[in-house]
């Protein structure tokens, strides 16, 4: 039976996922631009971590609530153990940053002005006018004093706090003034080319603050600027429905979302030399702990640094961009609705294009012989091509359904304003279960063929997000299997009405019995151990932290289970512990691309079984959401899974492996192949495509070679 110190407490987890982050930042063997990106990333991140996970957390502490967390700590503990690593990580983010980044691009003819004074004359004077002509009218003093209220600071946004005494009054009170940093104007303004010691030109660039900073006299004419630092505080983003007595989700949703602009102020930056008596104002006005103060040696919110990784004329400090490549099975002629009747074709993003999937909806809404379609949306892009193509299916006549996830975190408004669009355009939208967020990955199309009607199913492990699939691990699979067909008209009854069926063929669907699926799957391993035969689990997933999971694993492990896991974030498993996950290795890949997909593989007496789907091992996926598990039954496909999950198991270049004590070490690599498993994937993708176009022989799409590890 494991006890709570078996357990690894799911914040601090989350915060060592971080610090893996951050190591890609820190290292130098990743190029330089490409470390900015990563810094950029942990900061956005954590940002992310204080509006909801610390929220909540203090939220529980507000309510007094006193429950336990799966390690056995109270909110009240666990706040205080994250106040601590969140320190310490940022007090890292910065030595990265100051002493690492800004070196290393200052030699490679980029110089970062770090503070206003070290501007040169001539730099000064090209500040100083950008100033006036573009900044100066868009700019809003806030004065706070007896007549005037302090003023409403906006979640995130960065601001300059001063303190003020009015000219020529030796005995006048010190008075605090502010000013936001403005959103609408680039944060990265580049100053006019210069010459380093070798004569060779050098761009330079300075942060908006800092040139506001020192033109904040124009801004208070009547008085002395004692002291001026720019701050930014983090807001409470947790906001909580009651479903039930919502008589309209949409409107209940929309007003919550300006709530989260004014939540209890929960993290305050500001400059590490702050003026003792301003940060004392702050303190009181924005009733903020000191636990919750971070002064920091450097510019605030380095999410900047995903601007600057944007900067062009510095490729070659990047890693090259990656084309995805073409699916070869749908590299000829026939529609896809042909291509899908020869058999069920696997998607590996973003080694492999999306673009079959927005194809697959585009087709269907052109397509006369199309009756249907229905579509679970949680996150899409900005400018969707699948939104685009699901109006012109509803204007082309065809009965469109489409679930839009009101409730996906920081993408509602988004979703707010698709489904608006999706029902002006004649579309059927559903806006989620209550109580439950539907997180599933699917899409239905049914087709009037010679034959009858023929459903076609598109299932996947990620978000129908155009943008983030060039970015994000995924994997998908068509085909028009009549029984998975059957199971997906079930899921869209089940989401639109209260029809669930009695029994299903293929797919499991949390929250009705996912949960005890995966314990069964596990659990005939572990019997099979017990017996003496081989067993054998791999799976990877964003995160585990399922307590009755971890417990059916531990089991599995002492019964002899070889359990490998590839767990890219939190994971409240020890591994590697005796008597208890001494057969149990978990890794976590951070790469070039955000690993995002699920695959479960289970040795099952020497007839392997291979599932994929929507839902990490977490609570939330099993028993709050709606999510699809899905097999993989293919001989072929079944085949190129498990060499997915085998190559990523073989990574030492970018892989973190955890240790018996809860950290995560790199895998050592001297004297090995050096393996990085997404590059290994691109090079797969492109020599397929390659292959079938050469080939020109349909038949070659459907074998798969895997190519050898290579030296790098």
């Amino acid at each position: 039976m494991a006890e709570k110190n078996d357990y690894v407490n799911r914040e601090l987890s989350w915060i060592e996922f971080n610090y893996r982050v951050l190591s890609e930042a820190r290292d130098k063997s990743t190029p330089l631009f490409d470390r900015l990106k990563f810094l950029s990333i942990t900061a956005s991140n954590l940002d992310e971590f204080y509006m909801v996970r610390v929220a909540s957390l203090k939220d529980m502490v507000h309510a007094k609530y006193a429950k336990k967390d799966i390690a056995g700590l109270t909110a009240k503990e666990q706040l205080d153990k994250i106040s601590e690593k969140t320190h310490q990580l940022v007090d890292l983010q910065y030595s990265t940053y100051n002493r690492s980044l800004v070196p290393a691009l200052k030699q490679n003819g980029l110089r970062i002005v770090m503070e206003h004074e070290d501007l040169t004359e001539d730099e000064a004077a090209f500040a100083d006018e950008y100033f006036h002509k573009n900044v100066y009218p868009v700019l809003t003093p806030m004065a706070f004093d007896s007549s005037r209220p302090f003023p409403l600071i906006r979640n995130k946004t960065l601001n300059i706090a001063a303190l003020l005494k009015k000219k020529n009054e030796k005995e006048a009170e010190l008075e605090f003034a502010m000013v936001q940093v403005p959103s609408v104007i680039p944060r990265i303004v580049e100053l006019p080319e210069e010459k380093d010691e070798n004569g060779e030109t050098q761009r330079v660039v300075i942060l908006l603050e800092e040139i506001i900073e020192r033109n904040m006299q124009s801004l208070f004419l009547n008085y002395d600027i004692v002291a001026s630092h720019p701050f930014r505080i983090m807001r409470n983003a947790d906001f909580s429905l009651d479903e039930e007595e919502a008589v309209d989700l949409l409107e209940e949703i929309q007003k919550q979302l300006k709530k989260r602009q004014w939540g209890e102020a929960i993290r305050l930056e500001i400059e590490s030399n702050v003026d003792k008596q301003l940060l004392k104002i702050l303190k009181k006005e924005l009733s903020i702990s000191s636990e919750d103060i971070f002064q920091i040696s450097g510019p605030l919110d380095l999410t900047f640094l995903m601007k600057m990784y944007g900067l062009d004329g510095f490729d070659h400090l990047k890693t090259p961009k990656y084309t995805p490549q073409p699916v070869p099975e749908l590299m000829n002629e026939d529609n896809i609705f042909t291509n899908i009747r020869k058999g069920d074709i696997l998607l590996h993003h973003p080694y492999q294009s999306f673009d079959p999937v927005v194809n697959f909806v585009r087709s269907a809404a052109r397509d006369p012989e199309v009756l249907a379609i229905k579509q679970t949306l949680y996150r899409v892009s900005g400018n969707s091509p699948i939104i685009a193509a699901l109006a012109e299916a509803a204007d082309n006549g065809k009965q469109v359904s489409v679930l839009v996830e009101l409730k996906a975190r920081f993408d509602e408004e988004n979703n707010i304003n698709w489904a608006k669009m999706l029902e002006k355009a004649g579309c059927h939208v559903i806006y989620g279960l209550v109580g439950l967020k539907t997180h599933s990955k699917i899409t239905l199309v049914v087709r009037m063929e010679e034959d009858g009607i023929r459903r076609y199913v598109h299932l996947g492990t990620g978000n129908y997000n155009d943008s983030t699939a060039k970015l994000y691990t995924d994997c998908g699979i068509l085909t028009c299997d009549p029984q998975i067909g059957e199971d997906a008209t079930a899921v869209f009854n089940m989401l639109s009405g209260y029809s669930e069926p009695r029994a299903w063929n293929k797919l499991s669907v949390a929250p009705l019995w996912l949960r005890h699926r995966f314990l069964r799957m596990i659990n005939r391993e572990t019997e099979h151990a017990r017996a003496g035969r081989e067993a054998h689990i791999m799976a990877k997933m964003n995160s585990l932290c399922d307590k009755e999971i971890i417990s059916a694993l531990y089991d599995a492990s002492c019964a002899g289970v070889k359990i490998e896991l590839i767990v890219r974030g939190i994971c409240c498993l020890k591994a590697g512990v005796p008597g208890l996950s001494e057969n149990i290795s978990v890794r976590s890949i951070v790469g070039n691309f955000l690993e995002h997909s699920r695959i479960f593989y289970f040795f099952n007496d020497a007839s392997p079984e291979v599932y994929m789907g929507s839902a990490d091992w977490m609570p939330r996926n099993l028993d709050r959401r709606v999510e699809i598990l899905f097999p993989v039954e293919d001989e072929n496909l079944k085949e190129k899974v498990i060499h997915i999950l085998k190559l990523e198991l073989e990574d030492n270049v970018k892989a973190h492996l955890l240790q018996p004590d809860g950290s995560y070490e790199k895998v050592d690599k001297r004297g090995k192949v050096l393996v990085n498993s997404q590059d290994q994937f691109c090079e797969e993708a492109i020599e397929m495509a390659k292959a079938c176009q050469e080939s020109k022989d349909p038949a070659v799409t459907r074998i798969f070679q895997p190519i050898e590890s290579s030296n790098e």
